[in-house]
This record gives structure tokens, sequence and C-alpha cells, in this order.
């Protein structure tokens, strides 16, 4: 029996229609296809240029009120030249510090005592303290100073000299190591500082990512069954966190 003109137009749009969602679904499926073939940095990267929530630091009371306003005044008349953390980063070690409350911090390349202070802000909480080493005489003047006008210098130990000799001299239990110092010298210092960290202790290390980090740190905080590392992009510089197993 010969199809109609109705029945002919029909099955020409179902043809079509059938065309349409096929070449869709392989649309589709393509585009998950080469976002899952993207490399991990580069979700990441997309991932972190986008920002649907933000927050700023509430001083609690008149004291962290002062400190906030020396790291504003850092942050605006200071970080040229000095390699200091973003803000984001400093706030994400104050909670970290926090968090665990760390009694002892030690921190590597000091500069002009930005993170430091961040770091002071959780330390004034927990009765702790911070040594912190800086091999530039200039910084670490910088330093002395910045912590003395945030109300903080009681709190910190600023070694001035090469940190790879000054930590060998370290024997008490650390809580929170901060590497932020020469990129090459990553695996030294978690090497020698690592015997001290605490079970549950952090050790936090700044500018990982492809172009900064040291291969061999990477590798040793990465592939030791008694750590756990997560990696974090807040600011922009990248950060390895990696916890010492109790």
């Amino acid at each position: 029996m010969a199809e109609t003109p109705v029945e002919s137009r029909f099955k020409r749009r179902k043809k079509m229609k059938t065309k349409i969602t096929l070449i869709t679904l392989l649309t589709l499926s393509a585009s998950v296809l080469v976002t899952q073939a993207q490399p991990a940095g580069g979700r990441a990267a997309r991932q972190g240029a986008r920002t649907d929530f933000t927050s700023t630091p509430l001083a609690k009371n008149e004291a962290e009120q002062k400190i906030l306003g020396v790291l504003d005044d850092m942050d605006k008349n200071q970080r040229g030249g000095t390699m200091s953390v973003p803000r984001q980063d400093g706030r994400l070690l104050r909670l970290l510090a926090e968090s665990i409350g760390a009694k002892h911090v030690v921190e590597l390349g000091t500069s002009h005592g930005y993170s430091g202070i961040w770091f002071c802000l959780a330390l004034r909480t927990t009765g702790g303290k911070l040594t912190t080493c800086e091999i530039d005489p200039q910084r670490a003047t910088v330093a002395r100073e910045n912590f003395k006008r945030a109300g903080v210098n009681q709190l910190v130990t600023l070694v001035e000299g090469d940190a790879h000799q000054e930590v060998t001299k370290l024997k008490e239990a650390v809580d929170l190591v901060f590497i932020d110092a020469d990129k090459e010298g990553y695996t030294d210092y978690l090497n020698k500082l690592l015997p001290l960290v605490r079970p549950g202790g952090l050790v936090v290390a700044h500018n990982i990512d492809a172009r900064m980090a040291d291969p061999g740190y990477i590798k040793a905080i990465t592939t030791n069954s008694s750590l756990e590392t997560l990696f974090l992009n807040l600011g922009g510089s990248g950060i390895s966190v990696t916890m010492k197993k109790r």
C-alpha cells in the first residue's frame, strides 16, 4: 500500500529528529570526554578563576582589629618585592594553625613578616609561639618592626641565618611547619623537620605549582605512606598541606 503524503512527511520529520538527537548526544559526549581528558591543573585553574563566594576577616576584638589593620597596611604599602603570600593564603595559614591548636609553628622564609603575623593571629589564642627563619638581614629588620607594631613580637623568635643550618638546632616538638624559602631546599627542610612534627601535625608548603615546585619535594610528600597530602590553590600560588598521620 503506497504511503500518503502525510505519512511520508511524518517519516522524514522522525528521521530528521532522530538524526538531530544523535548529533546532540555525540556533541555532549565529546564535550565530556574533552573535559575528562583535560589535565587536573587545567580544570583547577578554571575553577580557581571562578569565585562564587567571598569573605572578609572580621575582628573579634580590638586586639585582633589592630593586627588586621597592620596586615592591611602591609598588603597595600609593603607587598612590592617582598615575595609574601597572598592575602587568602595568609588567612588559610591562620585557620590551619588555630584549628589544630598549634603551640609551636616553624616558618622558613620570614620575608617582612606578613605570613608570620597571620600565624600570630592564631597563636595568640592557642598560647603558642612562632619560630621563623630569614636569611636576609634587611628583610629580618623590617619583619621585626612589623611584628612589634602588630603587638605580636612577644610570640615570635626570629632567627637570622641559613635555615638549612638553623633548623638542625631545634629540639622541641613542632605542630606546623610552613616552608616558603628556596624551592630547591624544600625536601631538605622536610627531612630535617618531619621528625619533630607531632603526629597529626602539618607541613605546609608555598609556591607548589608546575612552574616552581621541586619534583623531589612533590614525590617526598606523595609517596610516603605516613603522610597525607592535598594540593590547594587559593591565592594563585599553590599550596600543599601535608598531615603526619597518627
